[in-house]
């Protein structure tokens, strides 16, 4: 009897919620069906009838839907969930992207800065080669910005043909400065000299060491916050399996059929259809949080020699010296040209103006920096705002149903099947492994997409906190798992940075060379992959 009561009840309730008694029954359903743009509302039946024929949405009451209904109904539901997995991310996304536009753009602003400042400490202390010196000053910062945007130039190659150019300047103006206008095949032969002299000491290797060093740490951030916008951008359009697009049709709009468009999932309910629609994107989590701190701690280890702001903008000083060293060992290093090269064919030069350089000349005037303007700070900035999100993927699907979906406490809500107090059945916890109990959702196994990038993020873990070294390209190139020693950059790591154990003196720095045509087209592509987003 109270069985038969209950039913009663219910009837009565589906019957008010379709209007029986209105001229058109099924109003209601239709206005949503139309306000939603779900489909054309000829789908709809005129009065309730029976459902039969649906698949998902079956009742014992008559109802508002049809078959057609019904499959436009999971096209929604699955692109209201999408929706709503891109409204979700929207801000951590822009948090990363914005960075990177930011990174990149003071990238640029110091590169011309530190190209700037040396053009500006050549031209007031050593004013006869200073002209001449613009265009490999120019070429060298170039090649450094490239570099720092993802192109595989060999660092080691870059620095040393910069030097190369600039010695046989130094060696015209500055070491034998009575004569000038020395032929193209004379200066060309100085300039290959240029490596067996060394006429600048341990400048060169020095500097290469620094722009290596401080680079690598640059482009590794720039190419996780990449992989950090893959990873949004691919759980954003994540592929629902089946039976998720069915269970989500079940809790979002089968209560429609029945007249009940106000209705909202019990929380318990919700959970167990999110839990499990999501339960691949849930494995992310321990990856995604390993990858805030190993950010972090890259940013604490860029400081000193990893500092780019300080390498770059240090470029001069180091300059000044390689030239005052080539100045003091001007002797040795003529006598050394002349063997090679013998005697150079010069013509007097008509009034020779012998410029003395010391060091106490240059005006070593600290650059004016703008705090907020400086990496550092930027980095700060940014790391502060990405805490917020170290369990975003972790607690997703309770952050859906408790701020979107789920209907409140103590409310009625649906249940899958009718409208409760409140939901009875088992909730599952989150991940793969917690699904296999779950009573709304069957969830087979990871997907494989979210396993590949899994393995990104794995892997960019280790690059971060300096376990294996990358490949200094594009992040495509950087492959998922240890990869081989060819593909390390393991010359210039230092124990403290948690890299030690490869050590030798055969390890060097493996760059692969492409050209600068291809370079800058990657610089093009990296920036509007940046703006895409």
């Amino acid at each position: 009897m109270g069985v038969l009561w209950t039913n009663y009840i219910f009837f009565l309730a589906c019957c008010s919620g379709l209007g029986f008694g209105s001229p058109n029954r099924c109003d209601e359903v239709r206005k949503v069906f139309q306000l939603r743009q779900i489909g054309p509302n000829q789908l709809l039946p005129l009065s309730p009838r029976p459902g039969s024929d649906l698949q998902v949405c079956v009742s014992k009451n008559l109802t508002c839907c049809t078959k057609k209904m019904e499959e436009k109904y999971q096209v929604a539901a699955r692109r209201d969930i999408q929706n709503i997995l891109q409204t979700s991310s929207s801000s951590l996304k822009f948090l990363i992207s914005r960075s990177v536009a930011a990174f990149q753009d003071t990238f640029e602003v110091l590169m011309r800065q530190a190209e700037n400042h040396t053009n500006v400490v050549l031209q007031e202390s050593y004013r006869n080669m200073a002209d001449q010196a613009v265009g490999p000053v120019q070429e060298l910062f170039t090649d450094i910005g490239l570099f720092l945007l993802g192109s595989e130039l060999n660092v080691d190659d870059l620095v040393q043909r910069f030097f190369d150019a600039l010695f046989p300047l130094v060696y015209n103006h500055l070491i034998n400065p009575g004569l000038s206008d020395i032929s193209p095949g004379y200066a060309e032969c100085v300039r290959s000299s240029s490596r067996d002299v060394r006429p600048f000491g341990g400048a060169p290797s020095v500097l290469a060491d620094q722009i290596a060093r401080s680079g690598v740490s640059g482009k590794l951030l720039l190419q996780a916050l990449h992989l950090g916008i893959e990873v949004i951008n691919t759980t954003d359009h994540l592929q629902l399996s089946r039976e998720c697009r069915r269970a989500l049709l079940k809790m979002h709009y089968c209560p429609h059929c029945q007249g009940l468009t106000q209705s909202k999932p019990c929380m318990g309910y919700c959970l167990n259809v999110m839990r499990g629609c999501l339960a691949s994107m849930a494995e992310i989590d321990t990856h995604w949080r390993e990858f805030v701190r190993s950010l972090e701690g890259l940013s604490a280890r860029m400081h000193g020699p990893q500092d780019l702001e300080q390498v770059l903008l240090g470029v001069h000083s180091l300059l000044h010296d390689a030239v005052g060293h080539a100045q003091k060992n001007g002797p040795r290093l003529s006598a050394q040209v002349h063997k090679l090269c013998g005697p150079p064919s010069r013509k007097l030069a008509q009034s020779v103006s012998i410029q003395h350089s010391s060091r106490e000349s240059i005006p070593f005037k600290a650059l004016v920096r703008v705090s907020g303007d400086s990496l550092a700070v930027k980095r700060r900035d940014f790391l502060n705002g990405l805490r917020f999100y170290r369990t975003y993927y972790g607690g997703l699907a309770d952050q859906l149903c408790v701020s979107e979906l789920a209907s409140g406490d103590g409310l009625s809500c649906w249940n899958g099947t009718d409208i409760v107090k409140s939901y009875t059945l088992r909730v599952v916890g989150n991940g793969i492994k917690a699904q296999s109990t779950n009573p709304e959702v069957k969830v087979k196994g990871a997907d494989p997409v979210i396993n590949q990038i899994i393995d990104k993020l794995k892997h960019i873990n280790q690059l971060l906190q300096g376990k294996s070294i990358p490949k200094l390209g594009s992040l495509d190139q950087i492959e998922t798992g240890s990869g081989d020693a060819e593909g390390r950059y393991s010359g210039d790591c230092d124990d403290e940075d948690g890299c030690g154990g490869s050590g030798g003196s055969e390890n060097k720095r493996k760059v692969s060379r492409v050209s600068k045509s291809t370079a800058r087209k990657g610089e093009g592509s990296s920036k509007q992959a940046v703006q895409s987003v």
